[in-house]
Parts: C-alpha cells; sequence; structure tokens
C-alpha cells in the first residue's frame, strides 16, 4: 500500500517514552514490552498518529493507560479535568513512566479507553451542561456506545491536542471505524498528536501514521501497514475462511496437520 505524503509536519509534544522497573516480578512489571522499554532505555514517539499493535497480552493497552496517568490523565478516561474513580483498576506502571516532551504543549489532552467510556459518559453528564456542551450538546448515554463515541471526537477532540485511544474499534461498526479514520487524518492536519492501541486494520490503514508491532519478546519495531500482524491475518481468514474454520472448529481431526493457517496458534491464547 502507497501513501500520499504528508502535506505539513503534524505535532510531536510527546516525544519519548522511558520507564523504570522496580525490584519485583508482579504485574505489569513481568511484562516482556516493560523489560524491553526499561533495558532499552524507552521508545521514541514521532509526530502525528502512532498506533501500536499485538496480540491481547502483549501490554499495549497498559502502555497506553500508563501514558496517560503519566500526562496527568484519568486513568478510566477523560481530560486532566476528569477526576472521578469508579474502581482503581490502573496499573503501577504510570508512576514509573517518564515522558519526555517537546518544546511545545499540547492545547488539550484526551484518554479514551473503549472499557470504562460508560463511566466518561456518566461524570459528563454529573459535571453538567457546559461540558455536554463541548461533548455536542448529547448525553453520551442518549446514543449508542459507537455514535457517541464518533460524537466525542468530532466535538471533544480539539486543535493542538494530544490523544490516547485503547481499542477504539471495540465501539464501532466498519463503517464506524471509517469515520473515526477520516476523524483522525483531519485531527492531524489540525496539529494533533495521537497515540492508539487497536487491533483493527481498518485504523491501521491511516495514510501517514506509524505503527509500532510489539513482539512475544517484548521488542518493539516499525512495520508496514502489510507487514502489521492484524492486517495479515484478516486477509489470510478473508481470503480462505473454510481453512481456518475447520482448525478452530475441528482441531481433534487436523492433529499433526502441516498446512496449519497462519496466525493460528493466537486463537487459542
Amino acid at each position: 500500500m502507497t501513501y500520499p505524503p504528508r502535506s505539513s509536519a503534524p505535532a510531536r509534544f510527546l516525544r519519548r517514552i522511558r520507564a523504570t522497573s522496580p525490584d519485583t516480578d508482579r504485574y505489569p512489571f513481568d511484562l516482556p514490552i516493560v523489560r524491553h522499554l526499561t533495558r532499552a532505555g524507552g521508545i521514541e514517539i514521532p509526530a502525528g498518529v502512532t498506533f501500536l499493535v499485538g496480540e491481547n497480552g502483549s501490554g499495549k493497552s497498559t502502555l497506553v493507560e500508563a501514558v496517560a496517568v503519566a500526562a496527568g490523565l484519568n486513568a478510566e478516561g477523560g481530560s486532566q479535568n476528569f477526576r472521578f474513580a469508579t474502581r482503581a483498576t490502573e496499573s503501577k506502571l504510570g508512576e514509573h513512566l517518564t515522558l519526555a516532551w517537546g518544546i511545545s504543549k499540547p492545547r488539550t489532552r484526551f484518554f479514551v479507553r473503549a472499557e470504562s467510556y460508560y463511566n466518561v459518559a456518566t461524570e459528563t453528564e454529573r459535571l453538567g451542561p457546559e461540558q455536554l456542551r463541548a461533548m455536542g450538546g448529547v448525553s453520551p448515554h442518549a446514543r449508542s456506545h459507537g455514535e457517541s463515541f464518533v460524537d466525542l471526537m468530532r466535538h471533544r477532540f480539539l486543535a493542538n491536542g494530544l490523544y490516547l485511544l485503547d481499542e477504539p474499534e471495540s465501539a464501532l461498526s466498519p463503517q464506524g471505524c471509517m469515520a473515526v479514520l477520516a476523524r483522525l487524518a483531519e485531527l492531524v492536519r489540525q496539529n494533533c498528536q495521537i497515540l492508539v492501541a487497536t487491533h483493527s486494520p481498518i485504523l491501521l490503514a491511516l495514510p501517514g501514521a506509524t505503527i509500532l508491532e510489539i513482539r512475544e519478546t517484548g521488542e518493539i519495531s516499525e512495520v508496514t501497514y502489510d507487514e502489521a500482524m492484524p492486517v495479515r491475518l484478516t486477509r489470510s481468514f478473508l481470503a480462505d475462511p473454510d481453512r481456518y474454520l475447520r482448525y478452530l472448529t475441528e482441531p481433534e481431526q487436523h492433529e499433526g496437520a502441516q498446512d496449519i493457517p497462519p496466525g493460528r496458534a493466537t486463537f487459542g491464547r
């Protein structure tokens, strides 16, 4: 896949993430990605949109959440002004991250995680009419999960902002993913920087985005769209779903077979 060149250089408010690990093997410091970040001295975050991809359990959502906490945002989601807590489930990683910032600072910041977006919607209502106006004038609870998520990005994500998204596709139909992709492109043109943990091949197609893939060892490497694991696996499945379904639904009949479809091992985790 080829991408058109960027028309201008987008913002790079957050430049680098560094991690230190205490002397413990407890979660999240036992995650390979945390050990890698500690050994490697951190990771550079480029301008524009950066996608983090990796298998379930690879630590991408844990990392995005920790970056949000280190950036002063509420662990359950929201801006720096959201200070509610429904249930404290965030890891301690945010306390052990150091964020290196550029010369300019973002005008606004916002963190969205799909699993706790309901709580953000409830807090938005509690904060009153002014906050609802900032979200488009309609309570998120009056819309479907996906519709309210797209509304949030259209009305609350402003120019010159830093935005952190954890698996936004969880709330979205394929058409909704396309709407979010279009909005991400607009935000880049509006001088925003965005870090997204995702499994969505649709979102990963965003022109000019950086895709960082987390390996089982915790190492992080930049990949192209065609190389990214969600894209490869989805394409392979759609090209021949019957081949996958035979192994997924009747595994005992294919024990020891040599023509196992690519990525089959990931389904058993």
